[in-house]
Formats: structure tokens, C-alpha cells, sequence
């Protein structure tokens, strides 16, 4: 690789004690400007500057479809570089007003943040990491890392970061910049560019870049590098974690059928990646295969289907540990199909993509910025693109204009594609099916239905007026059942992602998210600190009615199902763990958990064209499996007891997958 000619490797394992700790040059904080990139675009800024003797300011802002946080932070160092005393006011991504605060003194420290009011002994050697703010933090980090001889910082309360690597490359030859990838805070590793002088260059986490200003000229050679950093990190996870075999023995399984009942103690027989045999326990000598399962009083189900993802190389281990085998990919970019060929030769550990859904948004403020078309002749175009490039189906989003629907539908028909998305700004779900749409997405989408043409649903208000709102619904006016018949007469697919709508609507800042609540303790630092936030801004008295509304769209859930409307269970977030919590929700709701499995494996298989293949356990079938420890017929919430997912041939230990992630297992 070209980045491998120009780099010094400094692996910090031979770093030796004797070494000398890093020396920060803190006037480097008196003035920087870094830029916000989202998706390619300009997003915001992030700066820095020096307020006193170790105290720094901070502000940091950007924008998301009317979305995106803005803060105010101010920190003081101590002459170890531990932060001493920090305060962090604005507004988070949701636009819900934050204001925390560290402080110590001799040695105790206090602090108040989204979960309240703590204190505890604090000797100034560890570091608070904040619930909401700017990147300075991790800037400290990175700082005390490179600094430290053992390569690790101790968190406070409670906690532990490691620089698992350092890495030096001369960018454009001459412009030295040290990699830091460090684990213990997220589920992947945290990147952090930082100079000669220990000072942030430049974070880059998925689609969202912090660049400071003198440097952006070198921020996609620093992606391109990071890219396959990345990469052979994913490459050596999928590696150890990947157990493959030639025939492998599952005995005295209880055994999902597609029927929705259960065979008691049977054997099956896998051979590469095909299911050969299915027998009473003892049947098939156990000398016949390479590895023996024993699954006395588990259950063994096809792998799960989840409807509603966006993929990338991180969150692929998560849905196999989760036990979803196959997805729908309902917007990426255009490179998906490369990701999805490492998930399916098992180079990077991932599900196998069963749909590849397009997305094209409108030019304006609030479009999506994947692919954005300013005319209806480049959406037309678009859809061309998407068809020679093997995708089935078409997202619009909510940016397009309404006059340009039928005709982007009708090229997406011609074509032989599906359309589907969410309902475009000053339109309704009905006119959107009247112009031929075949799915819709997302559960407050179908309610807005019922509210008016006139909300410009590419802001926030699909969300809120939809909260405010929905709670008077009335399920049995005409106005509705009209509405039902329309989805059933016009065999419509629902796609509800209910669970995100539970953690927006349902969640009470300084708590627990209901969505997370029973895996948030299982988690690392960063991922459990997202679902404390509270989700949507409420006003004080509404948080009854939001949660009314909740559970309004379970009431419709469980309707559209009672009434035909065919419905797919998918999420829009947190692989596996969401997609565990869709169906409890849908069992809440009321559909009986053995119809919830039939929907997330052999029905959802049928409506993806690759029942002949996967979604059911049966000899000559592709052997995609689950082993889960215990009965989710009898209670659905055992789904998250997933021990081992099979896939093309390997086996993956959840446990193993999880532990390298920094997750706790469900054990």
C-alpha cells in the first residue's frame, strides 16, 4: 500500500519506561479553527483558544437536516494535563439544551451532567470524560496517552482507555502526523490525528471530520489512510474471530420451522455451508463432522433479517452477534456493493446485503446529502445509475419535490425497481401512494398522514408534530380505516422502526433509554452515555403526551398486522441490540412472538426474493443459523440470547465478537 511506503511505524508496545513523557506546548490552544465536514460537505466549525494560565475555550457547531449540536466549553488543566475543572453549555444534535459541569478541589471533585449531581475522591490523575461537548476532550486524551508510558488513562469515576497503536506517517512527504487508535471508549476503536507537538489535527469518524483549517488540504489523504487502518484491523478481527469448518454437527436442538413450530432434540447436519441433514438426536454419528454442538434446551433458528440498516465496515460483527444474517440496505453510497462483497468472502465480518436500495434527496438545507439532484432530469438520471449498478429498488427522501414523484416513479417501474422512503416535504402518504410508492418507512411517516400537507417534514416537526399529535388518533374513523385500505388494497410495506421512535418520544433525560435500558450496563463509556440524553426535546407537561403517542403507533402497529398490511420488522440504528428491542416491541403491541420470528426469518426472506436459500431451517438450504439459549417462542426477549450465529460456512461466538467490541456478554 502506497501509506506503507511513506510511514514510520511506531508500535507503542517497544516504547520503553525510560522514555520521556510527552511535553504539551499548551499556546498552541490560543487560536485554531478546525472545519465540520458531514457527508462531504461543510457542516460547521470547531474552535479553541486560550481564556487564562491552563484554561482553554471552546466552541463547536454543525448542521444536520436542522439537526446538530452547538456548544460552549471552557476547561483548566492541571500541570499533569488532567482536566481540573470543565463546563460545557449549548444544545445537543437533538437541539435539547445541555449544561454540565466538572470541578475539583484538593481531592475531591463534584459534578453535574444529564444523570444529576455526584461527587467523589479525585486525586487528579484521571480523566472525567463529558456526556455531551466539543472534541477538546478527546484532544486531551490523545495528549495523555502519547504521554504515558503505559499507553493507558484511567477514567473518572470509573474506566480505562489504551492507546493500542501509534502510528507516524510524512503526509505529502513532509508534514509528520501521528495516528492514535485507541479502544475503551467506543464500540470501535476511537482515531485521533494529532502533530509534532501533540496538538488534534484532525478526528475522522465515519462520516463526520474535525479538520483543523491550515490542514484540510490533507484530510482525504488522511481518510484514505485511516481507511486502511481500518481496514486491517477489521481484517485481522474477522480472521481470529471466524471459526471455519467442513461439517459441523448440532445436536439435540430444538428446531425452528418455518411453519412457526418447534421440533424437539433434533440433529442437524451441516456440511460447508448447506444443511444436509435433519434427524432425531443420534442418528448422525458424531465422528461424521470436524465440530459437535450439544443444544439440549436451546433453540436453533434461521439467522434473522433486519429491514432497515445502513451498513458500514463497523457495524457488520455487530448484526452477526446479534444473530442477523441477512439485511436490507436502504441508503448508502455507491460503493455498498464492495462492502457487501467483504462481508460475503468473510474479509471484514458482516451479514449478507439482500437488498440495495437507492437513495436520492432534493438540493436545499435540510436534503440528506448522500445524493442530492438539484433537477428532475439528474433524479431520473440517478435512477439509471442505481439500476446499472444492481440495486432493486429506489429511496426517496424528504427533499424531492412532490411534482417530481410520479415521473421519478414511473422510471423506477420501467425499470423493474421497487420505490419506497420516506413520504417528500408537503405531501402525504396517501398522495405518495397514489403516485405509485410500494413501502413506506418509518411508522410517523404513516401518521402524518392524518395531520397536514403543509409540515415541512424535512425539518424535525416529522418527529414532534407527530409526538404532539398522534396521541389523538382515532383508530376506528373512516378517515383511517380508509387509510388502512389504501396500504392493503395497494399492498404497501410497512417498514414501522418503532423502537427509535420509543427512545425519541419515551426517554426521560438523566435515564435510561427504555429502547437500551436492558444492555446500556454492557456497553463501553461513549455508547451508554448516548442513551441517557433524554431523545427528543420535551416541554415541561408533554412528556405524557409524547408517550401517549408512543403508544399509538403500537396500537397501529399491531392494527396494520391485525388488518393484512403487511409489515417488516427493521431498525435505522444499533445493530442487533435494536433490532432485539423492534420485536419486543412488536410483541408489547401485541402479535404473537411466533408470528414476530416468522417475520423477521422466513417471511421476511420471501418478500427479499431469497426464501429459496435462507429463512428456514431445511435440508438443502444454506445453513444461516442462530443457537439461542432459551425459548423465544414462549418469551420473545430470549432473541437477545443469541450464542453463536453461522454464516457461509463459519461459526461466530457471540461472546468473542462482543469482547472485541469492548460489549459484555448477556451472561
Amino acid at each position: 500500500m502506497r501509506y506503507l511506503l511513506i510511514s514510520i511505524i511506531l508500535i507503542f508496545f517497544l516504547i520503553t519506561a525510560c522514555e520521556k513523557p510527552l511535553k504539551v506546548d499548551k499556546k498552541i490552544y490560543e487560536i485554531a479553527t478546525y472545519d465540520v465536514v458531514f457527508r462531504e460537505s461543510l457542516a460547521g466549525t470547531y474552535k479553541k483558544w486560550n481564556i487564562g494560565e491552563n484554561s482553554f475555550g471552546f466552541s463547536y457547531k454543525y448542521k444536520d437536516r436542522g439537526r446538530g449540536p452547538n456548544y460552549v466549553e471552557e476547561i483548566t488543566l492541571n500541570e499533569n494535563n488532567f482536566i481540573i475543572e470543565q463546563s460545557i453549555k449549548g444544545v445537543n444534535y437533538l437541539k435539547d439544551s445541555i449544561s454540565e459541569i466538572f470541578l475539583s478541589e484538593g481531592s475531591t471533585a463534584s459534578w453535574v451532567n444529564v444523570r444529576g449531581e455526584n461527587e467523589g475522591s479525585f486525586h487528579g490523575d484521571e480523566l472525567y470524560f463529558r456526556y455531551d461537548g466539543s472534541p477538546a476532550t478527546y484532544e486531551v486524551l490523545g495528549q495523555l496517552l502519547l504521554a504515558s508510558n503505559s499507553k493507558k488513562v484511567s477514567l473518572f469515576p470509573q474506566g480505562e482507555v489504551q492507546l493500542i497503536e501509534e502510528l507516524t506517517f510524512a503526509l505529502q512527504d513532509t508534514i509528520i502526523a501521528n495516528l492514535c487508535v485507541i479502544k475503551g471508549l467506543d464500540i470501535k476503536p476511537c482515531y485521533l490525528w494529532m502533530d509534532e507537538n501533540g496538538q488534534m489535527m484532525a478526528k475522522i469518524s465515519g462520516n463526520l471530520h474535525v479538520v483543523r483549517d491550515d490542514l484540510k488540504f490533507l484530510r482525504l489523504e488522511m481518510k484514505e489512510i485511516q481507511d486502511s487502518i481500518e481496514n486491517e484491523y477489521l481484517f485481522k478481527t474477522a480472521k481470529d474471530l471466524s471459526h471455519k469448518f467442513d461439517k459441523a454437527l448440532i445436536k439435540n436442538a430444538n428446531v425452528f420451522t418455518a411453519e412457526g413450530a418447534l421440533l424437539l432434540n433434533k440433529d442437524v447436519l451441516i456440511i460447508g455451508n448447506t444443511i444436509k441433514a435433519i434427524t432425531q438426536t443420534g442418528k448422525v454419528a458424531p465422528s461424521d463432522a470436524d465440530i459437535v454442538i450439544d443444544a439440549t434446551g436451546k433453540t436453533l433458528m434461521p439467522g434473522l433479517f433486519d429491514s432497515h440498516t445502513h451498513n458500514d465496515k463497523f457495524r457488520g460483527a455487530l448484526h452477526i452477534a446479534g444473530g442477523i444474517t441477512s439485511v436490507r440496505d436502504l441508503a448508502n453510497n455507491k460503493q455498498l456493493k464492495s462492502l457487501s462483497h467483504q462481508f460475503h468472502i468473510n474479509e471484514i465480518i458482516g451479514p449478507r446485503i439482500v437488498t440495495y436500495c437507492g437513495i436520492i434527496d432534493g438540493s436545499g438545507p435540510f436534503a440528506n446529502q448522500r445524493n442530492v439532484v438539484d433537477s428532475l432530469e439528474e433524479g431520473l438520471n440517478e435512477i439509471q445509475v442505481y439500476k446499472d449498478l444492481g440495486y432493486q429498488q429506489i429511496k426517496l427522501y424528504s427533499s424531492i419535490r412532490p411534482e417530481w414523484v410520479e415521473p421519478m416513479i414511473k422510471k423506477a417501474h420501467s425499470l423493474g425497481m421497487r420505490v419506497c422512503g420516506h413520504i417528500p416535504a408537503f405531501m402525504t402518504a396517501s398522495q405518495a401512494i397514489s403516485k405509485g410508492y410500494n413501502e413506506i418507512q418509518h411508522i410517523n411517516m404513516l401518521l402524518l398522514n392524518f395531520l397536514s400537507d403543509t409540515i415541512d417534514t424535512r425539518t424535525p416537526l416529522r418527529f414532534t408534530m407527530v409526538a404532539e399529535h398522534s396521541a389523538d388518533l382515532d383508530l376506528k374513523s373512516d378517515e383511517y380505516l380508509n387509510f388502512v385500505e389504501l396500504l392493503k388494497s395497494n399492498r404497501i410495506l410497512v417498514d414501522p422502526t418503532v423502537s427509535i421512535f420509543e427512545d425519541k418520544f419515551v426517554s426521560k433525560k438523566g435515564e435510561p433509554s427504555p429502547t437500551y435500558s436492558k444492555i446500556i450496563d454492557r456497553l463501553p463509556l461513549i455508547n451508554q452515555r448516548k442513551y441517557y440524553s433524554g431523545g427528543l426535546p420535551k416541554a415541561k407537561g408533554m412528556e405524557k403526551r409524547y408517550k401517549q403517542s408512543f403508544d399509538k403507533m403500537l396500537e397501529v402497529v399491531f392494527d396494520l398486522y391485525q388488518k393484512g398490511v403487511q409489515i417488516v420488522p427493521g431498525t435505522d440504528g444499533l445493530p442487533g441490540f435494536l433490532f432485539h428491542r423492534e420485536l419486543e416491541l412488536y410483541a408489547k403491541a401485541g402479535i404473537p412472538a411466533v408470528e414476530l420470528l416468522k417475520l423477521a426469518t422466513i417471511k421476511s426472506a420471501e418478500i427479499t426474493g431469497v426464501s429459496e436459500l435462507y429463512g428456514s431451517i431445511e435440508v438443502g438450504k444454506q445453513a444461516d443459523l442462530i443457537l439461542i439459549d432459551g425459548n423465544p417462542i414462549e418469551n420473545i426477549s430470549d432473541i437477545r440470547k443469541v450464542e453463536w450465529t453461522m454464516k457461509g460456512g463459519n461459526i461466530y461466538y457471540a461472546k468473542e465478537l462482543y469482547a472485541s467490541m469492548g460489549i459484555k456478554h448477556f451472561k
